[in-house]
């Protein structure tokens, strides 16, 4: 049993796939989830005894200006509509299959010094807790937000040179991104980058394959080269390429979607738990929604428990709570998760 007394601590023994006394975990909200906490309560305590053991440093926006009017362009001018949830393309740049002169965001003006040095103090504030930096939409991802998600599909299928050209492009450039990422004194590069639906993967395992493992390979690479670890975002079905992402390197996987085909977080546990660190398990779609205050809180002392054991585990929901989430359940999940921590919200 690790004794890591800090955040940082634990997670990096987990990682390592060693024990510790306490589960480091993760929790984040959507909508008004928080403010009806508040209310509930009857005050915002609550929210000061929730202690985030991964926490995000700041990056500049190359996704989508969420705040911004009805519709906005991104940095990569595509038009997104924002005053819907979710907010969605509705115009992509690549609309003929030629990548012409396109040229990607130049990254000079974005990653500046003055987000460098905002970035560094915001670590160094908290040199407890276990840092990572991320650039958003991931490989997979933005070869859609560019080309149109039913036209990058039908690329991959139907013309394979040219998805494999645009692929190529995404990832040189999103290379550039990880190496000013790197210059922060971070613990690891978050990566985000939906593979995956209910039912498996959206290219298909074997188009995966060839097109995204080599430059995912590639980039989980340099990040280990620079000494942090690699994090990635996915929901949906990824059992079909779970040993193809745990050879090229992935440290950490986070969702695990409880919901979709083969994601069962106990059974990808037994199967893969002494090669991935799995983060997250607590389903979105089902138990924190639809379950009694008393079904949360035993799913999470069993992801704590089974999870956990041999390391390999850091806990959190699927998804931040969503706004459908009913008050007394999201008190449930939080009291659950300060629970396992020896703490109990303030009274």
């Amino acid at each position: 049993m690790n004794r890591a007394n800090t955040p940082k601590e634990r997670v990096l023994a987990r990682i390592a796939h060693q024990e510790t006394e306490r589960t480091p975990y993760t929790l984040g909200f959507e909508g008004d989830v928080a403010e009806r906490l508040d209310a509930h309560y009857g005050s915002d305590a609550w929210r000061g005894a929730l202690d985030n053991a991964i926490r995000r440093a700041p990056a500049p926006n190359l996704v989508v200006d969420t705040t911004s009017s009805a519709q906005t362009t991104d940095p990569y001018g595509c038009i997104w509509q924002v005053d819907r949830r979710p907010f969605h393309l509705v115009h992509a740049v690549l609309q003929d299959v030629d990548l012409g002169d396109y040229v990607f965001p130049d990254l000079a003006p974005v990653f500046t010094d003055a987000w460098r040095a905002e970035a560094e103090a915001t670590i160094l504030d908290s040199p407890d807790h276990f840092w990572v930096v991320g650039f958003g939409f991931g490989l997979f991802e933005r070869t859609w937000t560019l080309r149109g998600f039913n036209e990058a599909l039908m690329d991959a299928a139907g013309d394979p040179g040219y998805y494999a050209a645009l692929t190529e492009r995404v990832a040189e450039h999103q290379l550039e991104i990880i190496e000013h990422l790197l210059t922060l004194p971070v613990d690891g590069i978050m990566f985000s980058d939906d593979w995956g639906y209910q039912q498996g993967v959206l290219l298909g395992p074997e188009r995966w394959r060839r097109f995204m493992k080599p430059h995912l390979a590639r980039m989980y690479a340099r990040c280990h080269e620079a000494g942090v670890h690699t994090l990635s975002h996915c929901c949906g079905s990824v059992v079909d390429i779970l040993p193809d992402i745990i050879e090229i390197g992935l440290d950490v996987l986070e969702s695990v979607q409880p919901e979709a085909r083969g994601m069962d977080p106990f059974d990808l546990k037994a199967r893969y738990g002494e090669r991935i660190t799995f983060w997250g398990g607590l389903g979105s779609q089902s138990t924190i929604p639809f379950g009694t205050p008393g079904e949360i809180t035993r799913q999470v002392e069993r992801l704590c428990r089974e999870m956990g054991r041999g390391g390999g585990y850091i806990l959190t929901s699927a998804k931040s709570l969503q706004p459908e989430t009913p008050t007394k359940n999201a008190a449930a999940v939080v009291e659950a998760f300060l629970a396992q921590d020896g703490q109990a919200v303030p009274v």
